[in-house]
């Protein structure tokens, strides 16, 4: 996606009560030591929705199951009232880490000028940059910047008839040259995820199979090709099949669902985190790949770097998201926009004992920070998100329990403190950039 410490806590208590006050000043005045030769001066959030129901109904994954999947009180691919909570959760977090490094004021809504959202069409991105607001300002009215609902935003999505045969055949290459020239070598490298899986699928022995004729995920052919339309590459096999599986896995864990209805009463904590290997393969092959991640990220990156440019020079740049005098940006997505941004421009992380995962809610941060000495910019990248605990538990976020979050070194640009020069970071954006895939 991102990806949070405070003072003067007294004065906005919406927050915590006065308990926590102590151990808030501590952190504040950390982190007061380790910012005092520079400011922040603009953040750029490029979020993850919160958590939703599966994209298609649950009995479309049934043939690969024993038994049915647990139903969802809302519709396919929309955000929950619980994963609704979580973001404000998580927005509260982030108000408590902006006021700390002061980019914030402590009470008043005279920040929201200074403010944007820009969030995908979907129900389940505005509602997510709607929690996020409704944490990060409390009471205040910030505008989420969406198209109609349905609507393809390019921001989010390849620009429509930008990509070729071309570019398909060149992603099947990118992607058979990381396998080896063999598809079925992705099998075989997860192997044991993948048996594990099958485990679940089959209830580990809690449930009584009602599916007959389940199919096994071995039984799945392995193909790859040039994908057709918008899509680059088409790849087929136990493991694409896997990563969507243990993707919903993780979301009925991070929804809350019972024990008996998250995967069967076969899921805790540290199976989900052995699973949701397989969905970092399906991402990290379809869309970290670099000849793949260079199409569907330009476009985001360049409104990123422009929005970043147009904070430094204080003047409207074209392409710019927001204004020139804002000092927040939230840009609300998907996983497939953090991964692609990732893949372009070789990021990686590790965080609650996973690689590079994108959960619900999850983001990459760009914060941009002036030096006090001589004025200079530098640029400094970090992800963030809820652990899948306190995701299950709806755990509140304080400075004794904060999310998960790790710095992230830019290859090209990167120093020994993991920042990079405002010119450097910027150089580097631009070479991440095909201006073939970008629009206005």
């Amino acid at each position: 996606m991102t990806i949070r410490t405070a003072f003067r806590l007294f004065l906005f208590g919406s927050l915590c009560w006065l308990p926590c006050g102590a151990a808030l000043a501590a952190q504040n005045a950390d982190s007061a030591s380790k910012n005092k030769d520079a400011e922040l001066q603009y953040v750029v959030f490029l979020s993850r929705h919160g958590v939703r129901a599966p994209m298609i109904k649950p009995s479309e994954y049934d043939k690969y199951s024993a038994s049915p999947w647990s139903q969802w009180d809302v519709a396919p691919a929309q955000l929950t009232a619980h994963g609704y909570k979580l973001i404000k959760l998580f927005g509260d977090w982030d108000r408590i880490d902006l006021l700390g490094k002061g980019l914030i004021a402590p009470s008043g809504c005279g920040d929201a000028a200074h403010f944007s959202v820009v969030a995908d069409s979907d129900q389940r991105t505005r509602e997510t940059g709607k929690a996020l607001a409704a944490g990060i300002l409390p009471g205040c009215t910030v505008p989420i910047q969406a198209l109609p609902v349905g609507t393809w935003d390019p921001l989010f999505n390849v620009p429509k008839g930008s990509v070729n045969q071309a570019d398909r055949e060149l992603a099947a290459a990118a992607v058979a040259g990381r396998l080896g020239g063999n598809v079925n070598n992705l099998t075989e490298a997860y192997r044991p995820e993948l048996v594990a899986l099958e485990r679940v699928l089959t209830g580990c022995g809690k449930t009584t199979q009602t599916n007959s004729k389940r199919v096994s995920l071995f039984d799945v052919p392995s193909r790859l090709a040039p994908g057709s339309g918008d899509d680059l590459v088409s790849l087929r096999g136990p493991v694409p099949t896997a990563s969507s599986l243990a993707a919903n896995l993780l979301l009925e864990y991070a929804q809350g669902m019972s024990a008996a209805d998250t995967g069967w009463g076969c899921i805790d904590g540290a199976s989900i985190r052995t699973l949701m290997r397989l969905n970092d393969a399906g991402w990290d092959y379809g869309y970290r790949t670099p000849a793949i991640a260079r199409v569907y990220a330009s476009n985001l990156i360049d409104h990123i770097q422009k929005s970043m440019e147009q904070s430094v020079t204080g003047k409207p740049v074209q392409g710019a998201l927001g204004k020139p005098d804002d000092r927040l940006l939230i840009v609300v997505g998907h996983d497939s926009n953090i991964a692609a941004v990732a893949g372009s421009l070789g990021l990686n992380w590790i965080i609650d004992g996973r690689d590079t995962d994108t959960p619900p809610g999850g983001a990459l941060i760009f914060e941009l920070w002036r030096s006090r000495s001589d004025g200079k910019q530098f640029v400094r990248l970090r992800y963030i998100a809820q652990t899948l605990e306190q995701m299950r538990e709806e755990q509140t976020l304080s400075v004794t329990n904060p999310p998960a979050q790790a710095p992230i070194f830019v290859p090209g640009c990167g120093r020994k403190d993991m920042s990079c020069t405002w010119d450097s970071f910027s150089a580097v954006m631009h070479r991440a950039v095909n201006p073939v895939f970008v629009s206005k």
